[in-house]
């Protein structure tokens, strides 16, 4: 990688990647496109476009203007809002994807595009789901992902272009809220610890799924890019964990720093069901052994570090005396 071009860069996902491949890779080697507006702060960051994927030209454009070889493919729309319109998620995650691979195919651009947990569904087995087995998601988020790594396997077959990916569980952050998915209770939780000592969750108490530490996340992402493609059995879609738990598990975790912390419920039907339709807990293993994958965040120090970040981001009188 010595150009790179993220899609979805303002996301949950992609503000975290950008930082992190521009420490790595040098400012001005990374392109973030968004089709929000950004804040100052981003601009000042580093180098920053409008692209929308649905328009392949645009995604062209920039591709050939700044010279990128890799593609961070993050625009998407995310499970609970995609139930709530599934014709716009089947647009922007299967059209863009399709955009970004025609351009890639073009400039000969490797290209990264996260799957999820979301691409299983009831039929597969929950516990430890193995790397390849069955795929029947009841979601068109779960829909447009299993298409969407049945198509980047396509493209790599077909037409040579080097596509790779990952199946993410839930992901838990601090500096960006995360927009629309099923697991987002999991970072809610947090900014509530700290604002008002309780939170009222939206899943049960006892709905056990995969989840992650955005530095893993992250991690996951670059490493995979890294990796020797001759290794490489699966490319796209690879099981990735770190933590399987459940909201109690993140409630008892948060009271050993905050002891007063109050876990309410109040359980929303469709983001439960989307929740008791994936897996409680992912094998990894051939990310292991095909480019060394292994996380570096448990439960206990993803908090004490999501605590401190927040305590830091959020403004005192945002936070309850603690």
């Amino acid at each position: 990688m010595q150009r790179i071009l993220i899609t979805g860069a303002l996301g949950q996902i992609g503000s975290d990647l950008t930082d992190e491949l521009r420490a790595r890779y040098g400012t001005n080697n990374v392109i973030a496109t968004d089709i929000a507006d950004p804040s100052q702060d981003v601009l000042d960051a580093g180098p920053y476009q409008f692209v929308d994927c649905l328009y392949a030209e645009q995604i062209g454009e920039v591709v050939k203007k700044q010279r990128i070889d890799t593609i961070y493919h993050l625009a998407a729309i995310l499970s609970a809002k995609a139930e709530g319109n599934p014709q716009l998620a089947w647009n922007v995650n299967m059209n863009g994807l399709v955009n970004v691979l025609e351009v890639a195919r073009e400039y000969q651009c490797s290209v990264f595009t996260p799957s999820s947990i979301g691409a299983f569904g009831p039929g597969t087995p929950r516990t430890r789901t193995p790397q390849d087995t069955v795929q029947r998601p009841t979601t068109m988020y779960g829909v447009t992902k299993v298409a969407g790594e049945l198509l980047c396997d396509y493209y790599f077959f077909k037409y040579g272009v080097d596509t790779r990916g990952v199946r993410y569980p839930g992901i838990i952050s601090y500096k960006t809220l995360p927009g629309g998915g099923t697991t987002d209770y999991a970072v809610a939780i947090y900014y509530e610890a700290i604002k008002h000592g309780r939170y009222t969750c939206y899943l049960a108490e006892d709905t056990r799924l995969d989840m992650m530490y955005m530095p893993d996340a992250i991690k996951a992402a670059i490493d995979l890019m890294e990796a020797d493609p001759s290794r490489l059995k699966h490319r796209n879609a690879f099981n990735v964990t770190a933590m399987s738990i459940t909201p109690e598990d993140i409630a008892a975790s948060i009271r050993e720093i905050i002891p007063g912390f109050i876990m309410e419920y109040d359980v929303d039907p469709v983001r439960q069901d989307i929740a008791d339709s994936w897996p409680d807990s992912l094998d990894d293993s051939a990310a292991r052994e095909e480019w060394d994958w292994s996380p570096v965040f448990t439960l206990d120090a993803m908090t004490r570090d999501m605590l401190e970040k927040l305590r830091l981001k959020l403004q005192p009188s945002e936070t309850v005396n603690q």
